[in-house]
C-alpha cells in the first residue's frame, strides 16, 4: 500500500505521486513516512528527501527547509527551496553558502528571530554544498 507524496515549492507543485516510503530531513532528524503513519506536522531542515519504491531509492530532492505534513495515507512537503539532487551545481551552492555566511556575519545576534533564520540558511547552504560535492 503506497503513500501519496506531494512536494510543493512557493512557485509550483514539483511532484505528486505514490511512493512506498519517503524520508524527509526533519528538524530533529530524518523521518520516514509510510502508510499508516501517525498524523504529524514537522519542520524541515536543509537536506535530502529520498523517495522509495520497495527498498530502492528512486528519486532524491534537496530542500532548503520548510514543513512536512504526514497523515496515514499522505505526505505533503511545503519546501522553501527544492531541486532534484544532481541539479544544484557546486558553484551555485557555494555562492549561496557565501551569501548565507555573509548574512550570518551581518545579523544582529541580539535579534533571536533574525539570528535563527540566518543560522538555518547557513546550515541549509552548507548541506547543499555537501550534496553538490557528491
Amino acid at each position: 500500500m503506497p503513500i501519496q507524496l506531494d512536494i510543493v515549492s512557493p512557485t509550483r507543485l514539483l511532484l505528486s505521486r505514490e511512493v512506498d516510503m519517503v524520508v524527509v530531513p526533519a528538524y530533529e532528524g530524518d523521518l520516514a513516512a509510510m502508510p499508516q503513519h501517525a498524523p504529524m506536522i514537522t519542520l524541515l531542515r536543509g537536506g535530502v528527501i529520498s523517495l522509495y519504491d520497495g527498498a530502492q531509492v528512486t528519486d532524491r530532492f534537496f530542500v532548503g527547509g520548510g514543513f512536512a505534513e504526514i497523515t496515514n495515507d499522505r505526505c505533503t512537503v511545503l519546501a522553501d527551496d527544492v531541486v532534484a539532487v544532481g541539479e544544484p551545481s557546486l558553484p551555485d551552492a557555494q555562492a549561496r553558502l557565501e551569501a548565507a555566511t555573509k548574512a550570518w556575519d551581518d545579523v544582529d545576534k541580539q535579534d533571536v528571530a533574525a539570528r535563527d533564520e540566518a543560522l538555518d540558511r547557513l546550515y541549509s547552504a552548507r548541506e547543499e554544498v555537501r550534496i553538490a560535492q557528491g
